[in-house]
C-alpha cells in the first residue's frame, strides 16, 4: 500500500516562494510570496522558554487517545485588533510575524496541543487498558491567509486562496515526512459560537502520530464498502449526488459542492475533486487552479443565506499517511451550528453523549437555500 511520505518530493507551484525564518523563542516562522519581499525582519520580542511537551492517555472505553495539554490554558484568548497575534508587527505592537506585511505566513503553534517527541518516541504497539501515558507526539502550526485582520475567508481574493491552497498542500507533505506522524488534519475554526479565541483570518494544521476515531471509523465504512463492491466509497456517494442533483450547490470543471444526504448540522456542505485522490498533495495543477472560484463561492453562499457572518469549521479530510491511502479519499467538508439569524443548534443529549445527531432540517431544503443566495460577482475575484 502506498505511503505519501515515500512519493517523491513536492515543488511549490511556479512563482511561489518560500522564506524561513527562526522566532525569538526557536520556533520557525514560513512566508510564502508571490512577489519576491524581502523577509529579513528580526523577531524582538524577549526569548521565551516553549512549553514541554504534553500526554496523551487511552480511554479504555473507547480506546481513544486524549491528549492533556494543561499549558494552553494560558493562551490568548479574543485579543482587540491593537494587541492582534496575528496582524503583522507594527510601532507599539509586536506580534507572532516580525515583518509588518505578509501574502500567507505559517508557524509552529506557540499553544501547542502536540509537539516533537524524543527521537526514540515510539506509539506502544498494544493498545490496552495497561497502556501507559505517553508523551503527545505530533505537530501544530497556524497558518495566516492574510495581513488584513477584519476580513474572512470570503473576502479573499481568487488568487490568494490557489496560494493558500499551495500552502496547504506542501504542509500536508512536508509533515507527512515526520517519522512520529499518521495523519495531517488541515482546518478553520470561524466564530465565537465554536470557540474561536482569535479573530483574525487564519487556520490550523494539526499533526496526529494516531489515527483519529472519526478517520478510522471513516477506514472502516470505505473498506466494507469495497469489499462488498470492488468501488470508491466516495466515488459512488459523489455520483448518487450528480444523479440526484437536489443535494449540489455548486459545480465546476473540477470540483463539486454538496449538502451531503445525511448532514449533521443545520447547514453543512462537502467539497470534492471531481478526480477523486488521496490528499491535498495529489491535487495536480488543473484541480488547484479550479479551487479557488467554488471555495469562494460556497463561502458567500454560506455567509448570504441570513446575511450575517455564519460561525463555522471548514475541515479537510484527507487519507492517513501509512494506510488507506487506496479507499479514503480528499473532500473539504464545511459545518455550520447556525440553524437561524438567532438561534443556533447546541448538541445536547443526543449528540454529545451517545453521538446519535437529530437534524430539524432536511438537507435538501437548506441546498436549496444556499442555491439561491445571489451572490456578489463583483466579489468574486
Amino acid at each position: 500500500m502506498s505511503s505519501l511520505n515515500n512519493q517523491g518530493s513536492f515543488h511549490l507551484a511556479e512563482g511561489i516562494e518560500r522564506i524561513d525564518r527562526a522566532m525569538a523563542d526557536g520556533r520557525l516562522i514560513r512566508y510564502y510570496d508571490t512577489q519576491g519581499q524581502d523577509r529579513s525582519a528580526v523577531d524582538q520580542r524577549e526569548q521565551e522558554d516553549q512549553p514541554a511537551i504534553g500526554e496523551l492517555r487511552l480511554d479504555p472505553l473507547l480506546n481513544e487517545w486524549v491528549a492533556m495539554a494543561a499549558h494552553r490554558q494560558g493562551r490568548i484568548f479574543l485579543p482587540p485588533k491593537e494587541l492582534c497575534p496575528l496582524c503583522p508587527s507594527s510601532e507599539g505592537l509586536l506580534s507572532e510575524i516580525p515583518e509588518n506585511d505578509f501574502e500567507v505566513v505559517v508557524f509552529d503553534n506557540r499553544f501547542p496541543s502536540l509537539r516533537a517527541p524524543k527521537s526514540d518516541w515510539q506509539m506502544p504497539e498494544d493498545i490496552n487498558f495497561d497502556t501507559p501515558i505517553i508523551d503527545a507526539a505530533g505537530k501544530c502550526e497556524v497558518v495566516c491567509y492574510t495581513a488584513e485582520h477584519a476580513i474572512s475567508f470570503k473576502d479573499l481574493s481568487l488568487a490568494r486562496i490557489r496560494l493558500l491552497l499551495e500552502v496547504w498542500r506542501e504542509r500536508t507533505y512536508e509533515i507527512s515526512q515526520l517519522p512520529f506522524i499518521e495523519q495531517v488534519f488541515i482546518f478553520e475554526n470561524r466564530g465565537e459560537e465554536i470557540g474561536v479565541t482569535l479573530f483574525h483570518p487564519h487556520g490550523q494544521i494539526y499533526a496526529y502520530s494516531y489515527l483519529t476515531p472519526r478517520s478510522e471509523k471513516m477506514l472502516q465504512v470505505a473498506k466494507k464498502h469495497y469489499d462488498r463492491t470492488s468501488r470508491i466509497l466516495m466515488a459512488d456517494i459523489i455520483a448518487r449526488e450528480i444523479h440526484d442533483e437536489i443535494r449540489i450547490v455548486a459545480q465546476n470543471s473540477e470540483w463539486i459542492a454538496y449538502v451531503p444526504w445525511a448532514s449533521r448540522y443545520p447547514f453543512e456542505i462537502h467539497v470534492a475533486p471531481l478526480r477523486l485522490v488521496a490528499d491535498l498533495a495529489e491535487l495536480d495543477s488543473s484541480q488547484c487552479d479550479a479551487f479557488p472560484s467554488i471555495a469562494k463561492e460556497v463561502m458567500q453562499r454560506l455567509d448570504g443565506v441570513f446575511g450575517i457572518e455564519m460561525a463555522y469549521i471548514a475541515a479537510w479530510h484527507q487519507a492517513p499517511i501509512h494506510e488507506g491511502r487506496d479507499l479514503l479519499r480528499l473532500h473539504w467538508q464545511i459545518t455550520s451550528v447556525r440553524r437561524q439569524p438567532g438561534k443556533l443548534k447546541y448538541l445536547a443529549g443526543s449528540e454529545s453523549a451517545m453521538g446519535a445527531f437529530i437534524m430539524d432540517m432536511k438537507p435538501e431544503q437548506s441546498a436549496q437555500q444556499l442555491r439561491e443566495v445571489k451572490l456578489d460577482l463583483a466579489g468574486m475575484k
